[in-house]
């Protein structure tokens, strides 16, 4: 390795866009936000150190055994935010960089490209959520936005924002067109009296932006001339070691990007990834950890995420199992979404790994999703999951063990039927048994609205419901009614004010609503509209019972003794579904 005599940034920015530097397989994502990219701009203006670069020469006979990816110029969001695949032509070296990525990435797209970030409270659907930006120096103002630490006023703009207004100078300058300057003198002040800006105030700003990207040579960097790709990735994961640390997904990503033969591994994650999570009303945000992990545990290696794991050999055996990979988290993804869970309320990403597993051993897997013939199995595996989730730790520490008993307890009981029993052994066997103490169901009727393990519990409560369909966590008697006012315009004595106000967000006043019902419902008491929405007796009766509401007074004066019956109730219920220590084995809840 040597140390390259300093360039400019005008130098690098154009070996970036000519495609003579690259990106190894080996980086991770772009992750710098706006205010990174702009603090960056401001600190080469400032003539601060930006620090050092580390760039690896590759020989054209190399270039054919690894994976490369262009620089990110025009980052969106939502349609472009990850680094696109080079294509590098037979014969022809090139420049990779191992380290610097970030800063390098920020500076093409702060001179050269934009940025497309969704605006707070747009709908990602809507085309105009997403507003094309571009970085710009301000010639005419001090900066405003002192919270930023910056003593130019650079922002990122769209064309509209940047538009000159009637009677005010031309105050954006565009970053880009610093290249197009001529000189820094007259073409400087030339540019400042055409926009209309003070030559006094004007000058030194746009002087020094030419000054820090065409003159200053801030860019000090260090080749490495070696052609042994296990010393690059030595040399690239320790100088990696600060800053944002590279995840052990990112690893395994850019190794097994370059190991795979016939599949490109981070195409593949990103689009497992993106399809996971883009579930319409069953959002979740499943990450590649999660995805990786799960190639693993299909493909049959040591699930753990060490370098020394990552073998050329282990990696065969995930590219081979990667379709079966990818389909069996597909299923066990929708699973779960059927069962109601999305990104709020799946509380442990891990717990889709044991299922995608388990879809991976399947004959038919799509029967399983599908086939009324496996309706007691699925709720079996529902409530095992919901159970999975209530209890405290099961999805913490010592992940990697867990799984890899639990990946034997389904090999050991092949078939159509998660094997519950098995794999509560091995659960127990951890210490992390899924039996509840009965001290604990005190704990789970305390919880409260919208909390992270409420719908788990309710779903474990009230199974008999179709969770296909969208529900939410609704309050029997209406939150909205127990202000204070309210509840002493309904008459309820102030001594009870309390209770009141400490019980309307617990459990025992919360029920699981289809959300047209939901909506339909909104602040109405529920006697009336129980009346309403179930004028046949018979149906009216099963609503009350099913929800454990049935001979109570629903009337509002009624709510403490209401709220404390059902927990009566719901204490009961949960001791049969959560095998308490008192009843280990869960008979059917009607």
């Amino acid at each position: 390795m040597s140390f390259q005599s300093p360039v400019t940034v005008e130098h690098v920015l154009s070996e970036i866009n000519t495609g003579k530097y690259l990106l190894p397989a080996i980086q991770r994502e772009f992750v710098w936000d706006p205010n990174q990219i702009l603090a960056l701009v401001d600190s080469l203006m400032r003539g601060y150190p930006i620090g050092s670069f580390l760039l690896w020469e590759v020989k054209p006979e190399s270039t054919k055994t690894f994976t490369f990816y262009n620089f990110i110029t025009n980052f969106h969001e939502k349609d472009a935010p990850y680094a696109t695949t080079a294509t590098v032509p037979a014969g022809r070296g090139l420049t990779a960089v191992l380290d610097g990525q970030q800063r390098l990435t920020s500076l093409n797209v702060a001179f050269y490209g934009s940025h497309s970030q969704k605006k707070k409270g747009a709908w990602s659907t809507n085309l105009s959520a997403y507003p094309k930006r571009r970085v710009y120096l301000n010639l005419a103002d001090d900066v405003e936005r002192e919270e930023l630490g910056l003593r130019y006023d650079l922002r990122f703009l769209t064309d509209q924002e940047s538009a000159r207004q009637d009677g005010e100078p031309d105050r954006w300058f565009l970053l880009h067109d610093v290249f197009l300057l001529a000189d820094s003198g007259p073409v400087i002040m030339a540019e400042l009296t055409k926009r209309g800006v003070d030559l006094n105030v004007g000058f030194e700003r746009l002087y020094r932006l030419y000054d820090a990207v065409r003159v200053v040579k801030p860019i000090n960097w260090y080749l490495e001339q070696d052609q042994d790709s296990d010393k690059v990735l030595d040399i690239f994961v320790r100088v990696n070691s600060g800053g944002t640390t590279l995840s052990q997904s990112d690893l395994l990503l850019s190794m097994a990007t370059n190991q795979w033969e016939h599949l490109d591994a981070r195409e593949e994650v990103r689009r497992v990834v993106q399809e996971l999570n883009d579930g319409g009303s069953r959002e979740f945000r499943f990450s590649k950890d999660v995805v990786l992990k799960s190639a693993l545990m299909v493909a049959g290696v040591n699930l753990q995420f060490r370098v020394s794991n990552f073998t050329r050999d282990n990696m065969a055996k995930v590219e081979a199992s990667w379709e079966q990979s990818k389909q069996s988290l597909i299923a066990a993804a929708t699973l779960l979404g059927r069962f109601g869970y999305h990104a709020r309320t799946l509380t442990a990403d891990s717990v889709l790994l044991p299922l995608t597993y388990f879809f991976s051993r399947l004959e038919k897997p799509q029967a399983f999703l599908e086939s009324t013939s496996f309706v007691s199995e699925r709720d079996e595996l529902r409530a095992w999951v919901a159970r999975s989730l209530l209890k405290p730790g099961i999805w913490g520490s010592g992940l990697d063990t867990l799984l890899a008993r639990l990946r034997t307890a389904i090999d050991e009981n092949p078939g159509a039927r998660f094997p519950v029993d098995a794999i509560e052994r091995e659960l127990t066997s951890l210490g992390k048994s899924l039996v509840f103490q009965d001290a604990e169901l005190d704990d789970v009727l305390a919880l409260r609205y919208s909390g992270p393990r409420t719908f788990a519990a309710l779903s474990l409560l009230y199974p008999g419901l179709d969770f296909s369909q969208t529900f939410h966590e609704d309050h029997v008697f209406p939150r909205s009614r127990f202000t204070r006012a309210k509840l002493a315009a309904a008459g309820v004595d102030a001594s009870h004010t309390e209770r009141y106000a400490e019980y309307v967000d617990q459990l025992p006043n919360l029920q699981l609503l289809q959300d047209t019902a939901n909506i339909e419902k909104q602040a109405t008491l529920p006697a009336e509209w129980i009346e309403r929405r179930y004028p046949e007796p018979e149906a009216r009766a099963h609503y009350l019972h099913s929800n454990d509401l049935a001979d109570l007074d629903l009337d509002f004066g009624s709510f403490i003794e209401v709220f404390e019956a059902r927990r009566n109730r719901m204490r009961a219920r949960l001791a049969t579904v959560l095998r308490t220590e008192t009843n280990h084995r869960s008979p059917a809840v009607e």
